[in-house]
């Protein structure tokens, strides 16, 4: 077991602040993040913290966002059992059920079987809900699919289970990597897992793109996304706050990316957009 250091940040504002944070620390080993109403909490093994790595982050040199930050050591405990202890399975509409497989089974309900591990997409924040959501009345079957910053690949297992052929997931953190190999064998899919961002995708086209990642990853890689959408295919985004959602129309407009269906879970939002198809 390892011994751990807690760092409670504040953040102001806070959206989209705090996805960007937590996306910075992962670079530099934080392998754990709590979401509170004025920041976050995050988590690194104290023989891993480099105060310089933290400092040289390059959101604390931003002047639109203040963060000051505070850290405690924690008692020497297991932080995966303390996690499995408290995660709670997620009903979806009454229609999909995402457990561990130490909670009991729902008869009638679709289920993702996922092992609670320290990392992101578990489903308990409301953009993962509300990606679940849109996806339920969307057509996979024998649909190429890509999930972007897949955490659990809880998303890219749904679209499997729904008939998805080839699906790729990718992510950034090695543990949302490692997490959502033992994920997929748990569900009975194959699933294509990488570590990377955006650049790993070269001319390899899709017919649908899940990106729940954060307002300003979306921006820099939605010319990317299209450059490998199929023409009529369907992009699916969240990780966006309601005041995200008009600058984020402008980027997907001037790439050819029309909405289709829009959702709202408290004050995060979900787009679906369709590539218009292209006559050459």
């Amino acid at each position: 077991m390892q011994n751990y250091l807690e760092f409670d940040f504040k953040i102001s504002p806070l959206y989209p602040w705090n996805e960007i944070l937590m996306a910075e620390l992962i670079e530099i080993g934080f392998d754990s993040f709590t979401e509170e109403f004025d920041g976050i909490l995050g988590y690194i093994q104290k023989d891993i913290f480099n105060e310089n790595q933290l400092q040289g982050i390059s959101l604390l040199q931003n002047n639109d966002v203040e963060i000051q930050y505070s850290y405690k050591e924690m008692p020497n405990i297991n932080w995966n059992e303390e996690w499995e202890k408290n995660f709670e399975p997620i009903n979806i509409d009454d229609k999909v059920l995402i457990r561990a497989e130490f909670h009991e089974s729902v008869p009638g309900m679709h289920e993702i079987v996922i092992q609670p591990k320290m990392s992101f997409g578990t489903g308990h924040h409301p953009t993962t809900h509300l990606m679940i959501q849109q996806m339920m009345d969307m057509d996979f079957q024998n649909k190429k699919v890509l999930d972007m910053g897949c955490g659990t690949s809880v998303l890219a297992i749904y679209a499997k289970q729904n008939g998805a052929a080839d699906t790729l997931a990718i992510d950034i953190d090695e543990w949302s990597v490692e997490n959502s190999k033992e994920n997929a064998v748990r569900n009975n899919v194959e699933l294509n897992i990488e570590l990377g961002t955006a650049e790993n995708l070269g001319k390899e086209k899709f017919d649908i793109i899940l990106a729940n990642i954060n307002r300003n990853i979306l921006i820099s890689d939605i010319p990317t996304y299209t450059s490998v959408l199929n023409n009529s295919g369907e992009l699916l985004l969240s990780g966006l706050c309601f005041f995200d959602v008009d600058d984020i129309l402008e980027v997907c407009e001037e790439n050819n990316l029309v909405l289709k269906k829009k959702l709202q879970k408290e004050e995060w939002v979900s787009l679906l957009l369709n590539k218009k198809e292209v006559l050459f």
